[in-house]
């Protein structure tokens, strides 16, 4: 009888009290300040890194995929426990290696069915991935029944925007040039991104926060009917208050919906930038 684990990377940002509850495993993602290298969400928590941001001048902490070596690790564990396949999910392989990585390291290990997923997405809408994988693992779904479900709900898609609220991330990422970082910040412009085609790309250009955030409301409202049941989730960076408002408010709009916070840590933090918020569904 085949025993079916999950994994994931870190940026679905599953708390590890969630992970713990459902059996999901976790390979981390890194993050490097100067020389300093860190594994987020184990070496650095998200309001430890908008700290640390704040307080470094000059450029952005750098990120990078995991080592092989260190998926192999986890699937020579896993085989140790008694599983005898292993569901990878990862973030889009356009935005990371992080693919390749957990593809490569099948090479490394025989004692163990690996299936390498790719939810073509990133943050909370990977999480949901992840959590419908755990589920039909617990109920003993093999691992195929629970790539073909997969398959499947990306194939439906998962809307997702984010509103950037700090123009200089995207400056001194380099995804501004001076002139239009003068002026977005004289115009007071909050972008708004979204992921399409397996990357984050630019949507609009709105005024002020207040309207960046009217606007995500709109884009859900536009697709998301009042009765519809479906899976709604505010991201924030280090801004869970006003996300907790947000969620609370799609609640009560949405009242057969499933509707959470979640947060962007260390790795999508670095591009997005403190005070981001973003919103995606997925309908059921």
């Amino acid at each position: 009888m085949s025993k079916v684990a999950v994994i994931t990377d870190s940026t679905s940002y599953l708390p590890e009290e969630i992970r713990k509850e459902h059996d999901i495993h976790m390979v981390p993602l890194n993050v490097i300040f100067g020389s300093e290298s860190y594994q987020e969400e184990t070496e650095l928590v998200a309001e430890d890194f908008y700290a640390q941001v704040r307080e470094t001048t000059g450029e952005l902490p750098k990120t990078s995929q995991p080592a092989v070596g260190l998926f192999a690790d986890t699937y020579e564990k896993l085989a140790k426990d008694g599983y005898t396949d292993v569901v990878v999910i990862t973030l889009s392989r356009e935005i990371s290696g992080t693919y390749q990585s957990a593809t490569s390291a099948v090479e490394m290990v025989d004692s163990i069915n690996v299936h390498v997923f790719d939810c073509e997405i990133s943050s909370a809408p990977q999480s949901y991935y992840v959590l419908e994988a755990a589920k039909m693992a617990r109920e003993d779904q093999n691992a195929k029944v629970i790539m073909s479900r997969l398959t499947v709900m990306r194939a439906k898609g998962t809307p997702a925007f984010f509103m950037v609220d700090d123009l200089s991330h995207l400056h001194r990422g380099g995804r501004l040039n001076s002139a239009q970082f003068f002026v977005g910040n004289l115009l007071q412009v909050k972008p708004v991104l979204q992921f399409v085609d397996k990357k984050i790309v630019p949507f609009e250009k709105i005024r002020t926060r207040k309207k960046g955030i009217n606007r995500l409301f709109e884009l859900i409202h536009s697709d998301v009917g009042p009765d519809e049941r479906a899976k709604i989730s505010v991201i924030h960076a280090n801004r869970e208050d006003e996300a907790k408002e947000y969620a609370n408010q799609l609640q009560l709009e949405y009242p057969n919906a499933e509707v959470n916070v979640s947060y962007f840590g260390a790795v999508l933090g670095t591009h997005l930038g403190e005070g981001s918020i973003g919103l995606t569904w997925m309908k059921e």
